[in-house]
Formats: C-alpha cells, sequence, structure tokens
C-alpha cells in the first residue's frame, strides 16, 4: 500500500469515527428518553408492540485490588498478573 493509500484509508477512517461518535449521542440520548419514561411510570421493564425494554439494576462484586495492595501487598504481588496490548491511535502531523 503507498503512502497516499495509507492516509486516505486514516482520513475515511477519522471520518468514520466522526459519523459513529454522532450517531453514539443520537443513540444516548434516545436510551435517556426511554429511561426517564420509565422512570415516570415506575418500572424496570416496559412492553410496547414488538419490544420489551428492560433497566435493572445489577448487583456484582469485584475486587479492590488498590485496597488489596494497601493491606497485603505481598498477597497483591503473588497474584498479580502481567498483560500485554497494542494500542491504535491516529494523531495529526
Amino acid at each position: 500500500m503507498t503512502d497516499r493509500q495509507v492516509k486516505n484509508r486514516v482520513q475515511r477512517l477519522q471520518e468514520l469515527e466522526l459519523q459513529i461518535k454522532e450517531l453514539q449521542a443520537v443513540a444516548d440520548g434516545l436510551e435517556t428518553e426511554i429511561k426517564a419514561e420509565m422512570e415516570i411510570r415506575e418500572t424496570d421493564e416496559l412492553q410496547v408492540t414488538g419490544f420489551i425494554v428492560r433497566w435493572k439494576t445489577i448487583l456484582s462484586k469485584r475486587l479492590d485490588s488498590k485496597a488489596l495492595k494497601a493491606a497485603l501487598p505481598d498477597v497483591y504481588q503473588m497474584y498479580q498478573k502481567e498483560t500485554s496490548s497494542r494500542r491504535f491511535t491516529m494523531t495529526a502531523a
């Protein structure tokens, strides 16, 4: 692939990411409106023609690694796991 082709793809990708952000903002707004209606109706499940919408509280338990590290640093060190990843970024030159 030539530099020009890469540049064109980067520009297209940036355009698409902007569109995604704009569409996500619209989707978030619609979700907020639906949640507001559910609060008005005081329900966590709403049935409308063809759809069931649920907005329920989910409880979960997670390890507080910060507290574990402070209270038992040796145990924290023993179970610490190193991971590797690659980050893809684009910035204007």
